[in-house]
């Protein structure tokens, strides 16, 4: 059995203002670094083999506090990166219905290809589901964590599981440094075995689907 942990990165001042980053190269706030540091703890309890990050900082810093308890090299794959949002980068939700009205609306109600220089669901899919199995390919049998971003994961999963975008549109967002997990397991594939599990570092008690 190979398994596969999606892990999201910890928050930006950019999550925090509902701000668009897509491929744009933003960094963890303390709040962020925060809620890394907490996780980490949990999925070094997993005794990971590897560790896999999308090139963009704030994935690879979140990916650097599992590395520092495990002792694991952290590996870089850029097709692990964020959906790029085109002309939306940099803009909240409001300047982008203010700026692009149509194209907002096409975005928000699901279509794949919005315009506005936006990557399709599909090409981001694909492009991590290709990732997600490279990395599955090169530890067979093992634990792999990757540290990716909230939409990418959500992508890719649905891109190994075979779901529609209709289904997975139905899938609630990964919180900030939450995680998804799924086993390859023999004779059966690729299965969804938890969502969006995660820590509350006030609390510290896991939570999740």
């Amino acid at each position: 059995m190979t398994r596969l942990l999606l892990w999201r990165h910890g928050n930006t001042d950019w999550n925090a203002v509902d701000r668009v980053q897509g491929q744009t190269d933003t960094a963890l706030n303390d709040l962020g670094r925060e809620q890394a540091l907490a996780a980490a703890p949990l999925l070094a309890a997993m005794r990971p083999d590897a560790i896999v990050a999308s090139d963009l900082q704030r994935a690879r810093d979140t990916a650097d506090t599992l590395a520092a308890l495990t002792g694991l090299p952290v590996g870089a794959d850029p097709r692990l990166r964020e959906r790029h949002y085109g002309l939306f980068q940099g803009l909240t939700s409001p300047e982008i219905a203010e700026r692009y009205p149509a194209e907002y609306a096409r975005w928000r109600s699901g279509d794949q290809s919005p315009g506005c220089e936006v990557e399709s669901l599909d090409d981001m899919g694909k492009r991590m589901a290709e990732a997600l199995q490279a990395a599955a390919d090169a530890n067979p049998g093992g634990t792999v964590v990757i540290a990716t971003h909230g939409g990418a994961a959500r992508q890719g999963m649905g891109h190994l599981l075979g779901w529609p975008t209709s289904i997975l549109h139905t899938v609630g967002p990964l919180q900030n440094c939450h995680w998804t997990e799924l086993r390859l397991e023999a004779g059966r594939g690729w299965r969804l075995r938890a969502h969006n599990v995660g820590v509350n570092p006030a609390t510290t008690i896991p939570a999740g689907i």
